[in-house]
């Protein structure tokens, strides 16, 4: 088990989990973000770009849209070439990464990734600021317009991709990328490069290439702050829900007595153990009464979803399985991996607890949120019935009033006792 000086996480990775998290938006296209950076960097190569150019350019074009939460938000990114409100999700992903150092220095392309390049040479960037926005936004609206010939005639439908995107040069393009664009895509291979299964292996193949840098706990903490604040997003509903489990999840850890080391990964993982639900439709997230049969076959997808994000992420298995695992029932009755009482650790029983405590207190689109006495007495039930890990639960009634201040979010400060 990796101690907590121990435990780093290489910064690709976390990147691509980022794209995996926020491409799950897109529903029934999950690897828009990939594509980008992909197109990207070909590009890049092709206008001659360093090797670190060449890698920051791809990781740029994974990290571009991590300001989009909902799919209405999506839909419209997709729908037109140039959104009037495309600036939003611009300014919110600029805000999220902009104040984590490892991240920083894509915060100021991706505010003006979608920014015509005949605006942004009026804008006082770095040269080097201006170009790589206007390469992505080049990337992506390239890929947004091949998106729906992937799988089936993309050779045939390239010709008049390229023309819409070279009537764009100079007034939404520098000449100089859409040459380079015009240069490569010349190429089959570069657009049969981006079908699914080939752009999946490629991404793959680039997660195993380490970065120089690693990150600390406290810098995954803040990145997984980030991460929750994108889930979060996606409905009013579940707004601060990752913050606020990730909390109480960590002061039942520490009274618990689990060492200060569990306690930072379990606050870790109860900050992405949501990952998952960016797949959801908003629409059952929103939905103001039970799901039926359908629709909770779809919402119990939600925390394998999560695990297959944080899976591939050297250093972070024990994370990914307490996250996944916060639906599972000591009983066996849960979602989706039925695991046994053994393979539920006290770490992932915590979280389950910590989850269904703040879902019950907080407000959701069929109910108001709950008062002490009643989440007391569901608890109570769950625990009877063998579904929750009774210590656990004891614990958490014992400590009731603070369970319930951080979990409606009374006391910020309330999950470091």
């Amino acid at each position: 088990m990796s101690s907590l000086s121990q435990l780093q996480v290489d910064l690709r990775q976390m990147i691509i989990a980022i794209e995996t998290a926020v491409s799950q938006v897109g529903m029934n296209d999950t690897n828009h973000g990939k594509r980008v950076g992909y197109i990207a960097s070909q590009i890049g190569h092709q206008v001659g770009f360093s090797d670190g150019e060449i890698q920051y350019a791809f990781e740029l074009g994974l990290l571009h849209d991590c300001g989009v939460s909902t799919e209405q938000m999506h839909t419209n990114l997709v729908n037109y070439f140039d959104w009037s409100d495309a600036d939003i999700h611009c300014k919110i992903g600029y805000r999220l990464l902009k104040d984590f150092e490892p991240l920083s220095k894509f915060a100021t392309p991706i505010l003006y990734h979608h920014t015509p390049w005949e605006k942004l040479k009026q804008i006082d960037l770095t040269q080097q600021d201006a170009r790589m926005a206007n390469l992505i936004f080049l990337a992506d609206r390239i890929d947004i317009m091949a998106a729906t010939h992937y799988e089936s005639d993309i050779l045939l439908a390239r010709k008049e991709i390229v023309n819409t995107i070279v009537n764009y040069s100079g007034s939404y393009f520098a000449p100089k990328l859409i040459d380079a664009f015009t240069e490569l895509e010349a190429s089959e291979a570069f657009w049969i490069a981006l079908e699914n299964r080939h752009i999946t292996r490629y991404t793959w193949d680039m997660g195993q290439l380490k970065t120089s840098q690693l990150l600390s706990i406290a810098q995954l903490k803040q990145l997984s702050l980030i991460l929750a604040y994108i889930v979060d997003q996606k409905s009013s509903f579940t707004a601060q829900h990752s913050i606020r489990v990730a909390q109480l999840a960590r002061y039942l850890a520490s009274i618990y007595g689990l060492s200060a080391e569990q306690c930072e990964k379990i606050e870790v993982a109860g900050l992405l153990h949501d990952l998952g639900k960016l797949h959801t439709p908003d629409s059952i997230l929103e939905k103001p009464g039970p799901l039926n049969e359908i629709e909770l076959s779809i919402m119990k997808q939600h925390s394998y979803e999560t695990f297959e994000i944080l899976r591939h992420i050297d250093g972070l298995d024990e994370i990914a399985h307490w996250a996944a695992f916060h639906h599972e029932g000591l009983n066996g009755v849960g979602y989706p991996f039925h695991p046994n009482k053994k393979e539920l650790s006290v770490e992932a029983r915590i979280i389950a607890v910590a989850d269904i405590f703040q879902a019950l207190v907080q407000d959701r689109p069929y109910r108001d949120g709950m008062k002490l006495d009643e989440v007391r007495k569901i608890l109570e039930n769950f625990t009877n019935n063998g579904k929750l890990d009774a210590d656990v639960v004891n614990l958490a009634i014992g400590h009731e009033e603070r369970c319930f201040s951080i979990a409606i979010g009374d006391s910020i400060r309330g999950a470091n006792p």
